[in-house]
């Protein structure tokens, strides 16, 4: 299940990227400015991989992995009887080889075959299902927390941020990171509510 929610929060994040990259641009491109523009530029980097993470992370996003991870546990620990299965059922196959009919080595063969087959579409559906559940829980409040950071941003005079999972970043001052401060922020103002985030 760690797989799919990896693979999930890798998703998820790549869509929020893009959310706060298309509520960053506007929409109709700029006039070229004739002149500089006057007053420093207030600069500060995020790690939108953060938000995820299970300690320190957004308690919404956290609360909605948990409960995707609960919902899909009953088919992950299926698939993963199936593959101990598999995995019996070739030893046996191994050991059994030079002692027994070779047709019975055949027809053990070919069902380890037919269950391998089983697990890898049980797997693919259940991958598929997984990435479609995380998208519709998801989406929303990849939304609200773009909406969050763009007003926490403004409120803090922040004319340019650069999301540190997204851009390769060489070197960021300490000091320029506020990924625990908007995180600290965004749980206190979104408190996790009800069954569903």
């Amino acid at each position: 299940m760690k797989v799919l929610r990896i693979i999930a929060v890798g998703g998820a994040l790549a869509a929020f990227a893009i959310l706060v990259q298309t509520r960053t641009r506007p929409a109709e491109p700029a006039a070229p400015q004739t002149k500089p523009v006057s007053g420093p530029v207030n600069l500060a980097v995020i790690d939108s991989a953060a938000f995820s993470d299970d300690k320190a992370g957004i308690a919404r996003v956290m609360n909605a992995l948990k409960q995707m991870e609960v919902k899909f546990q009953p088919l992950s620990t299926e698939i993963r009887g199936m593959r101990d299965r598999l995995s019996t059922m070739r030893a046996d196959i191994q050991k059994k080889r030079g002692i027994q009919d070779p047709k019975m080595t055949q027809q053990q063969s070919d069902e380890a075959d037919r269950l391998e087959i089983q697990i890898k579409r049980k797997a693919e559906d259940a991958q598929a299902s997984y990435q479609k559940e995380s998208l519709t829980v998801l989406d929303p409040m990849q939304k609200d927390i773009g909406e969050a950071l763009t007003a926490y941003a403004q409120a803090k005079g922040i004319s340019l941020l650069i999301d540190l999972s997204r851009v390769p970043v060489i070197y960021a001052a300490p000091t320029l990171d506020i990924t625990k401060e908007f995180i600290a922020e965004y749980n206190r103002t979104h408190p996790v509510t009800g069954a569903r985030p």
